[in-house]
């Protein structure tokens, strides 16, 4: 609301204020003079000559009086005659003159300009209301991009990793910053970056910092925001936000969740007159039609880059392509740092130890840990945040909070302390899998226990034969409760869908089979309808049946192995299970003493 609209709807209020205060005592006066009896003025004449009022009070041809009883009478007099002609004198009663000049005319003045006041407010405020709504309506198709000029500026040391992320856009800064360099060269600028990488690694961050290092405006808007229902709106704004870019110029705009208006055309649905294919037209319009002297580079993400029109990716408009990745271990560190910054932080919290334990998070998840940490240790009455309360919020982060009101049967904690020490074993004693560094039996998220391994290093290549012994390792679980139960339960429902995924992909993705190298993953899919609706297997059903044939041999395969390497190493199962049963959780120390009992 502006200080204009403010005033005015602080004066209406006022004004109206006023008059209903005019109103009520209007209406006060007029009940209080109703009350009092009216008589003729010979009847006054008579009761003053019998010394019966106290004092009369004159005001033009309106006489009250007051008796002394305190009661009063009004009587009205002749205009051309004075109380001297009725008798009434001062010798006999007390007289008060009054002048009715002042409230008649106060009078005279409400009555007659109230009413158009009145009025006159009720038209302008009309008539505003009216103004609004059409501008509403003029405005309906304007850009609703929220610009961040002026405001703190990020730069690329808020942002941690992501090196070669970095060197890509600093070419961007730089041309905002000094175009003309580029310009004498001969030098074109890409006029569109699209930030390609899953959720939570910095893409919009990365997009604040390039504006933020350059010291332009900084525009940004969701893609949704330019779809309406409306046919035409979406391409309107589009224009919009390009023309204020423009005026803005050197400026970036950021589009976030590109492929919202970005998927392939085409598709039959909703025909030429698609909202969201226009608005994609308007888009690469405006991305192509760049005036050279136009200093405006547009960025955008997506973690769909696969749907993405292919003309958004054409030279002249998302000509470059920068894709992010989920940071490393030394990437982690500096991340955990950063976010740490404003926290008070114990001088022996080592967050290489902590960056170590999060393998697969992304930068928006190692904020929460932190932030998780803080509340930990409040909650602690701590006065700062040590490793345990970063060590706590890492097992809440992955695996959510503790159950501590889920309490299990003793047969039950039974069950889930040999599943639990089943994982540990078998995840131990075969080489190609990750380090176990934490078995317990506290119930978290849906999980009645957990097993948490760690890399030593990163990989990004992985080879068949840790592929086979994880699906030992996801098995080993429902191995154990079969070996000393001699029964199964549900509680290896999501170890069961985990090694089912591996081993079909070892098949269908990687060629890991006696199929041979071949890749039976392949899918066309429909951009509007589901993943599962509007796609279909490319190959024939005899290939499909093997398929099945694979995956239930590499299975059948892994169960086997985990059902004798518990058999063999019975004894450590034990141990660590009665541990468990002890102490619910194994780490550190007490977990490596109980793995050097195990003969590898």
């Amino acid at each position: 609301m502006t200080n204009r609209n403010r005033f005015w709807r602080q004066t209406f209020t006022v004004l109206t204020f006023v008059f209903l205060m005019l109103v009520l005592w209007s209406l006060f006066n007029f009940s209080r003079s109703s009350d009092i009896k009216e008589i003729p003025i010979s009847q006054l004449a008579d009761e003053v000559a019998a010394k019966q009022v106290k004092e009369v009070t004159v005001d033009g041809d309106k006489i009250t009086a007051t008796l002394k009883d305190g009661t009063k009478q009004v009587a009205i007099k002749e205009t051309s005659q004075g109380l001297k002609d009725y008798g009434i004198t001062p010798e006999h009663v007390i007289i008060n003159v009054r002048s009715g000049t002042s409230g008649a005319v106060w009078t005279t003045v409400l009555s007659i300009f109230v009413p158009f006041l009145l009025l006159g407010l009720f038209l302008f405020f009309i008539a505003r209301q009216a103004r609004s709504g059409n501008m509403q309506a003029m405005s309906f198709g304007k850009t609703t991009a929220r610009m961040y000029a002026g405001k703190k500026p990020v730069s690329f040391k808020d942002v941690a990793g992501l090196k070669h992320v970095k060197q890509e856009l600093e070419e961007i800064v730089e041309f905002l910053k000094h175009p003309a360099k580029f310009r004498a060269l001969g030098a074109e600028i890409p006029h569109g970056v699209l930030l390609v990488g899953p959720a939570g690694v910095g893409k919009t961050l990365l997009a604040k910092a390039v504006a933020g290092e350059a010291g332009v405006p900084f525009f940004s808007i969701s893609a949704s925001e330019f779809v309406e229902m409306f046919v035409g709106v979406g391409a309107s704004r589009v224009r919009d936000l390009f023309t204020k870019a423009k005026k803005s110029a050197p400026t970036v705009i950021f589009i976030d969740e590109l492929d919202a208006v970005g998927r392939q055309r085409g598709t039959g649905l909703g025909g030429s007159h698609d909202e969201r294919e226009q608005t994609l037209n308007q888009i690469l319009v405006e991305m192509d039609g760049f005036d050279t002297e136009a200093n405006v580079i547009v960025l955008a993400a997506t973690n769909r880059p696969d749907v993405l029109d292919p003309a958004l990716l054409r030279p002249g408009r998302f000509d470059r392509k920068v894709v992010l990745d989920l940071p490393d271990r030394e990437e982690r560190t500096e991340i955990l740092r950063i976010h740490a910054r404003n926290k008070p932080i114990d001088k022996a919290v080592e967050f290489g130890e902590i960056a170590k334990s999060t393998p697969g998070l992304s930068g928006a998840d190692l904020r929460n840990v932190v932030n998780e940490a803080a509340i930990l240790a409040a909650r602690a009455n701590r006065k700062k945040i040590e490793q345990r309360d970063l060590r706590a919020s890492i097992d809440k982060t992955m695996l959510g909070p503790e159950r501590t009101s889920h309490l299990l049967k003793k047969r039950e904690r039974e069950i889930v302390a040999y599943h639990e020490a089943g994982h540990a074993v078998v995840g131990h004693l075969l080489p190609e899998l990750d380090d176990v560094h934490k078995v317990s039996i506290v119930s978290r998220g849906m999980a009645l226990g957990y097993t948490l391994s760690l890399p030593q290093e990163e990989r990004h290549l992985i080879p068949k034969s840790k592929f086979e012994q994880e699906l030992v390792a996801l098995l080993a679980g429902r191995a154990a409760e079969q070996l000393i139960f001699k029964d199964i339960t549900t509680g290896a429902a999501n170890d069961l869908e985990r090694a089912t995924k591996i081993a079909r992909e070892m098949v269908t993705i990687f060629g890991m089979s006696e199929i041979g190298p071949i890749k039976l993953g392949e899918r066309e899919e429909m951009v509007f309808l589901g993943r599962e609706f509007g796609s279909h297997k490319i190959y024939s059903e005899k290939l499909a049946a093997q398929v099945d044939d694979q995956i239930h041999k590499m299975i059948t395969t892994a169960w086997v192995k985990a059902q004798k390497l518990l058999t063999k190493h019975l004894t450590g199962l034990h141990a660590i299970a009665k541990k468990l049963l002890e102490v619910e959780t194994l780490e550190d120390e007490p977990l490596r003493e109980l793995f050097a009992t195990l003969k590898v």
